[in-house]
Formats: C-alpha cells, sequence, structure tokens
C-alpha cells in the first residue's frame, strides 16, 4: 500500500469570525504545493473558535464554509477536513467535515461534548464513529474531547489512522500529550492531533502542541508549540503493518459494544 502524507495546520483563530478564517487559511494552505500531500488536517471550529454562540455563527451543510472546503480540496486535489458549526433540523452540532477532491464528503458529529464550557447545552452529541478510506488506509477521525473516552476511540480492527481536531486549552496540554500517545500505543495506530494556537474570545491561552505520532507513541513530527506552522508527514503502511505482526496485541483485546 502507498505511503499516506499528512498535513498539519496549527494556527490561530480570528473569533467568530468566519470570513477572515478562510481568508486566513486559504493563504496558509496556498504554501502547500499541489499534489503533495494526500489529507490537510485542520483544527476543530476552525471558522470561529470554540464558541458557544451558536445561533450567531452556524451555516447549513450548503453553507459558504461547505462550497469553500469543495473549492480547497478540488485545488490541492487532496482530502481537506476539520469542524465548523452545523444547524440541521433545529439542533447544532460541532460537526467535522471530510471533503474528497470530487466534492463527496462524510461527516462526524463529536460525540463528547464539553460539558465545563457547556457545551453539552449548546450542541448535539453524536452517535456513530466515522471510519473513511484514503488510499486503502482506513483513519478515524474524532473531535477534541473525544480524545479522553478510549472506549469510543477503541479500535476493533477498523483504521489505521486516528486523528482528533481540537481547540485544546494550554492549561491542559500535558494532558493532551499523554493521551495522544495513549492513544497510539493501546490501538496500534497512527495518531494525529492538530490543536489551534493563540488567546480565544473567551480568554482561554492554547499552545497547539499538535503532532504525529507512531504506533508505538513516538513522535514523527516537530511542530513548535504556540508557533503557527504548516507541516506534511508521511506515514508508512508498511512499518505499521510489520510491526503489527510482530506484537499482535489486539488479538488479546476484549469486545465490547457501546450503547448510544
Amino acid at each position: 500500500m502507498e505511503d499516506l502524507r499528512i498535513s498539519l495546520i496549527q494556527s490561530s483563530l480570528h473569533w467568530e469570525n468566519r470570513d477572515a478564517n478562510l481568508k486566513m487559511f486559504e493563504e496558509k494552505i496556498a504554501f502547500i504545493p499541489n499534489n503533495s500531500t494526500d489529507l490537510i488536517v485542520l483544527p476543530e471550529m476552525f471558522t470561529t473558535g470554540f464558541t458557544m454562540n451558536a445561533p450567531s455563527n452556524f451555516e447549513d451543510m450548503n453553507g459558504k464554509t461547505f462550497q469553500w472546503m469543495q473549492a480547497i480540496s478540488r485545488k490541492k486535489n487532496c482530502v481537506v477536513t476539520g469542524s465548523i458549526i452545523i444547524k440541521e433540523n433545529d439542533k447544532y452540532f460541532n460537526r467535522l467535515i471530510w471533503m474528497r477532491p470530487d466534492g463527496s464528503f462524510e461527516i462526524y458529529d463529536k460525540r463528547h461534548l464539553f460539558r465545563l464550557a457547556n457545551e453539552d447545552a449548546t450542541y448535539t452529541s453524536g452517535n456513530k464513529r466515522l471510519i473513511v478510506e484514503l488510499k486503502g488506509w482506513k483513519i478515524c477521525p474524532m473531535i477534541c474531547y473525544d480524545l479522553r473516552f478510549p472506549a469510543w476511540c477503541r479500535n476493533q480492527k477498523d483504521y489505521d489512522v486516528l486523528i482528533f481536531v481540537a481547540n485544546w486549552p494550554e492549561r491542559r496540554v500535558y494532558a493532551w500529550k499523554q493521551l495522544l500517545i495513549a492513544r497510539a500505543i493501546e490501538n496500534q495506530s497512527y495518531v494525529i492531533g492538530v490543536n489551534r494556537v493563540g488567546e480565544d474570545g473567551s480568554g482561554v491561552i492554547h499552545s497547539g502542541d499538535s503532532t504525529v505520532l507512531d504506533f508505538m507513541g513516538k513522535p514523527l513530527s516537530n511542530i513548535i508549540p504556540h508557533k503557527e506552522m504548516i507541516e506534511t508527514v508521511t506515514l508508512s503502511f508498511k512499518e505499521l503493518e510489520e510491526f503489527r505482526t510482530a506484537f499482535p496485541f489486539a488479538l488479546d483485546a476484549d469486545n465490547f459494544i457501546i450503547k448510544n
């Protein structure tokens, strides 16, 4: 199977300003050469920052950001993903969109809503994991707080890469870094974490600490905390397969079912 090239964009965000964020990300993405990556990963709520002001910031599924993602994906000939605020059936969702160059897409609604910020009082929780395929790789994208719940993240022999897009505060970044490592080790999977930097409209500071980890929890990336950066990392399926064959821990895993 071919190697997989993933581009992480660690960036500050303009608070509740969709147009400014789309312009800013378009300028950043322009530095990624065409056909040089398979996937561009943006942070959680990349058009607004992590806001509970959904009524003033929501979009529908054919809104400006959705169309922007279609255009960028087509232009760069790669998948583009990140989460935004969507209103559907009179409910708000923190929704990740997985946009392909041909305009087709998949969605994942954040399962675990961060009650310390009243996210659970504003948004509706998702109830279904998403597994997507890219160049033969199986990928499971998730959103921020999902990282704290290993049962939901558990690899049931159905993915090779686990992705978290986030607005994870600096004051809890130690947990962010350790949990990403744990998810990589326990799931024998590559793990990608893309977090924002800078201060948001609520005065919360974010250090980024975005990373790419291999299936042993070892870092493959060199993104610097607190700095806006773009990095493209290449993942080897051959190395992943060889490690899983040599250490078939998944054969001894417990079977379980998650009830909604």
